[in-house]
């Protein structure tokens, strides 16, 4: 996923949690829009976490540093305001016990998409870097081994 998709995601289910809790909707009915916006919340915490420390592909073929910084910084200011937000509103309306079970159940959520997602993507990068290393390889080594074979026959050695 990409920060502008998770911002996307997040909002419209950030939209819906605000109108089911002013419809008066019970937590539990509100668990399918919760758990996006947390998937989301997630996401672009991944995100933020992989721009720090980007695979070679993405370092080799990517825009600028700064555009994309501005853009993660933009973005996880919108996200602090809506958890912010979604926090108050539960805390008022449900107590704040309701939002230390939501923090729970966003924590076993987060360790799950970790494991098995993030873990994926991961391997995914491994496996990207692994082939442009290995072409970077093969390209350097023909192209040492044609100019040893010109300069050799250009010496009249072959």
């Amino acid at each position: 996923m990409d920060p502008i998709s998770c911002v996307a995601l997040a909002t419209g289910s950030f939209k819906a949690i605000k109108a089911a809790i002013g419809a008066g909707k019970d937590l539990q009915e509100m668990s399918g829009q919760l758990a996006q916006w947390g998937k989301a919340f997630s996401d672009f915490t991944q995100l933020e976490e992989r721009e720090k420390n980007p695979p070679f592909w993405k370092k080799t073929f990517r825009g600028s540093d700064e555009e994309s910084a501005i853009l993660i910084w933009n973005n996880k200011r919108k996200f602090e305001e809506m958890r912010q937000t979604i926090k108050d509103e539960i805390s008022f309306v449900y107590g704040p016990s309701a939002w230390k079970e939501v923090l729970a159940i966003e924590a076993q959520m987060r360790k799950q998409r970790k494991d098995e997602l993030y873990r994926k993507q991961e391997q995914v990068d491994a496996a990207i870097n692994f082939a442009i290393g290995a072409l970077i390889f093969v390209l350097s080594g023909g192209i040492l081994f044609v100019a040893f074979y010109f300069l050799g026959k250009w010496q009249g050695r072959w």
